[in-house]
């Protein structure tokens, strides 16, 4: 065997092992961890055990093991075997066994002891894929409880190992590899707005073509963009380069031929994330890294899972680069400048922190266990596992406690996400088709109208189909959900409930997202889980009155429809008949701005059948109105805000008296305002809805008598008016007509408190604003009478108004 910079760490990596069981290797791409350590521990004898290695891609778990065999001069499925979705190759003669994540699951669930495993390994660990996270805790658990012999080792090229060897509780054991020098090229400014990425990248790559030597690796984020990029650059690249897709979907013969030597010429591969790190690509010199990755995001506020396309992380690229380093000195072309790199996250996120949680809450009640009893290295977000939770009790997976239910072990044996799997368990056989085709991606392009109709026709009559339909399928793509649709055709069981249309089984997985149309011209849907979502105007779909929902877009404020089919409501009854029932809706509608009654016929937040509640409870208005009023917000008249002035003032200074706040009301409407609702429906009835009757009820005989000697309501004038007091200011006030207080010779107070008065014209304009009456009769009075009496002479400004009578009225004519 050749020596590689891994066998360096060997020693002390099966000293490690032999002591304690458990280690995390550090190794850069490149040193050889993958090939060399499973083989290694094999040879030390470690366990007389199988030996498992875990691998997040399946290409790269053949790769492993056909790479490993041939180290020993064997096929895979000897010594060294492999076990992958669809396809194994092991024997009775296997050590040396590879795996891919969701198999180790599998293999723990149905037997929780791993009777003949001696060790687990857990490559690529730094990815973080949700399955290796589950996968490692299982694993402790196991040695913690049930098996102190199993030996479990975590390998990783980039990651911060010492949470991981804290976790475990085991030592890390360092390889420095062995690279090259990579030369990091930056575009020198960066793209202009409207540059396509597949055309930018083209470019690129056509110019490495021309400067350098040896093979070419660039990264896309996915097939599309593969694709797209592939048809840039027919024609334009220097005679003997020849272009290699490889992707994770791709035929493994066609992915064996990327990761090959060429005998002649150059190999320009472009390839996904997949080639970051897993897999050895021979002839590498040269990387083009697009700089974005292709990563799955889920919602937990809309239930909805979505691919996003966002910028690599430091780490990514740094991977990515290191690929040009691996057999001589390499070059590495970014699609970014190096300004823009400093904007780049150190790290990508955890699988567990972004992805939808329904399969791994699954995994968890078939274990019997809460995220919290077991050793996760990032703990998955209560609210998203609470969402994952609720799906599960929706499709009958978990009981109200959410423990797992017959249907949930069912559920969790078949290899699908649990909404497909549900759809599987009951349609049956017949529904494989859809299941297979429903967890891939599109195989129609771009643009193709949204019936799953059309698509499920394609899988079904591919050569049929390819000759009526303008919109040609992905030959790869219907290929590779045939053979699914085949092996899941195997696994499910006879349909429990007869035979099913594509629609009604599309609704088996998709119970929250049946759609009923929206009245108006735009085909906007109301979900039944109640979320929003919009069809394409132009879809020949876009009339359609029900549908099933199958693909969104996750948008939060109104998910864009990407695949659906037509449903018949007589489908959707005979269903969910235990679901569908007659409601009483009264509520506070706040586009209408008023309490709606209605009776309704309802699937979920779908009214299947709408009529008016002619006779509703006056009580269930009320209620109903008080969701509006915390809509619109209070409703105050002047004499109800100085009634809360009053109180709040004599709150302020020790008064046992109810808050009456604003925020307070809002907050207690159902104690002092339900009362007195009735017949208040709309906005307009609101508006001149008088509050004080209520304010007032809130205190009781003894503090309104407090409240009334303490801060009185109104001052009484000369005159015997009673003038409401204004208590909202810093001073209490009152407002009034100057000759109204006339021979008003003590200013007035409420108590020890003077009253803040402003004296009016006889036009009801402020002429005078004091706090000492008495003061301002003997002083600022007379240039007040000498500027008022030529402006108003019709009525009385004598020259001691302390002495004259109060009158509202004018002077009267002379005769």
């Amino acid at each position: 065997m050749t020596t590689l910079p891994i066998h360096e760490a060997i020693p002390p990596l099966i000293d490690a092992l032999r002591r304690g069981g458990r280690a995390v290797l550090q190794a850069p791409p490149g040193a050889g961890k993958t090939t060399v350590v499973p083989l290694e521990m094999l040879s030390a004898g470690l366990t007389q055990g199988r030996i498992l290695m875990l691998e997040p891609r399946r290409l790269a778990a053949r790769a492993a093991a056909e790479r490993m065999a041939s180290t020993l001069g064997e096929n895979a499925g000897q010594t060294v075997g492999y076990r992958v979705r669809g396809e194994a190759k092991v024997s009775n003669a296997t050590r040396v066994e590879v795996v891919t994540e969701g198999i180790l699951t599998r293999m723990i669930q149905s037997d929780p002891e791993l009777t003949g495993i001696g060790a687990v390994i857990f490559d690529e660990f730094h990815e973080r894929s949700l399955n290796a996270d589950l996968g490692l805790a299982l694993c402790l658990e196991i040695a913690g409880a049930l098996r102190d012999d199993l030996i479990l080792v975590a390998m990783s090229a980039t990651l911060d190992a010492d949470p991981v060897a804290e976790l475990m509780e085991a030592p890390v054991i360092t390889s420095r590899g062995r690279s090259f020098p990579v030369d990091l090229r930056h575009l020198p400014r960066p793209l202009r707005k409207g540059v396509r990425f597949d055309a930018a990248l083209a470019d690129l790559v056509v110019q490495a073509a021309g400067e350098t030597e040896g093979g070419i690796l660039v990264f896309l984020p996915g097939e599309g963009e593969i694709r797209r990029v592939e048809g840039q650059l027919k024609g334009r690249l220097p005679a003997g380069c020849e272009v290699r897709p490889l992707y994770g979907a791709l035929p493994f013969a066609q992915q064996r031929a990327a990761i090959a030597p060429v005998d002649q010429g150059r190999k320009v591969v472009l390839a996904t994330s997949i080639a970051e790190t897993s897999l050895t690509i021979e002839d590498i010199r040269v990387v083009v890294d697009g700089g974005k990755a292709r990563r799955a995001r889920f919602d937990p506020s809309s239930g909805m899972s979505r691919l996003v396309t966002e910028p690599v992380t430091r780490a990514e690229a740094t991977q990515r680069a290191g690929r040009a380093g691996r057999v001589a000195e390499g070059t590495c072309y970014r699609l970014w400048t190096k300004g823009e790199e400093g904007a780049l996250r150190a790290y990508p996120p955890a699988e567990i922190e972004a992805a939808d949680l329904a399969g791994l809450a699954l995994e968890l009640a078939l274990w019997g266990a809460q995220p919290g009893d077991l050793a996760f290295l990032t703990p998955p977000a209560p609210g998203s596992y609470a969402e994952a939770q609720s799906l599960l009790r929706m499709l009958g997976a978990l009981d109200r406690e959410n423990r797992i239910t017959p249907h949930g072990k069912a559920l969790a044996a078949l290899p699908l996400h649990p909404r497909l799997a549900h759809m599987l368990a009951i349609a049956g056989p017949d529904a494989a088709p859809l299941a297979a085709l429903l967890a891939e991606r599109d195989p129609l392009p771009r643009g193709a109208p949204v019936d799953l109709s059309l698509r499920l026709a394609a899988v079904r009559d591919p050569k049929g189909f390819a000759g009526r339909s303008p919109h040609q399928p992905s030959r790869p793509v219907i290929e590779r959900i045939r053979a699914e649709a085949k092996r899941l055709a195997k696994s499910a069981r006879r349909a429990s409930q007869g035979a099913m249309s594509d629609a009604a089984a599309a609704a088996l997985a998709y119970p929250d997202r049946v759609g009923l149309r929206r009245k108006g011209d735009a085909p906007r849907y109301v979900l039944s889980g109640g979320k929003g979502a919009i069809l394409p105007e132009e879809d020949p779909m876009a009339g359609t009155r029900l549908i099933v929902a199958t693909d969104l877009d996750g948008d939060r404020r109104e998910a864009r429809i990407r695949q659906a089919i037509r449903i018949e409501e007589a489908e959707l009854r005979a269903l969910f008949a235990d679901q569908i029932g007659w409601q009483d809706i009264c509520e506070w509608d706040r586009r209408e701005r008023r309490v709606v009654t209605r009776q309704q016929e309802r699937f979920g937040a779908l009214a299947l059948d709408d009529r008016v509640w002619k006779d509703p409870p006056p009580d269930a208005v009320a209620r109903a109105m008080l969701d509006g009023v915390r809509d619109l917000g209070m409703s105050w008249t002047d004499a109800a805000r100085r009634f809360v002035a009053r109180v709040e003032l004599l709150r302020e200074a020790g008064e046992d008296l109810p808050d009456m706040s604003e925020p307070a009301l809002l907050d207690t409407l159902e104690d002092w305002l339900l009362p007195y609702l009735t017949g208040v429906k709309t906005a307009q009835d609101w508006k001149r809805f008088d509050i004080l009757p209520a304010l007032r009820a809130r205190l009781d005989w003894d503090r309104m008598q407090a409240l009334d000697v303490k801060a009185p309501a109104h001052f009484t004038s000369p005159l015997g008016r009673d003038i409401p007091i204004d208590y909202s200011g810093e001073h209490p006030e009152i407002s009034l007509r100057l000759q109204e207080m006339f021979g008003q010779t003590t200013h007035p107070t409420v108590g020890r408190t003077p009253l803040r008065v402003t004296l009016l014209s006889p036009a009801g304009r402020p002429v005078q604003t004091t706090m000492d009456l008495p003061g301002f009769w003997a002083s600022s009075y007379a240039d007040v009478r000498k500027d008022m009496r030529g402006r108003y002479p019709k009525h009385p400004w004598p020259e001691d108004p302390t002495v004259a009578d109060p009158t509202l009225r004018v002077k009267r004519r002379r005769d």
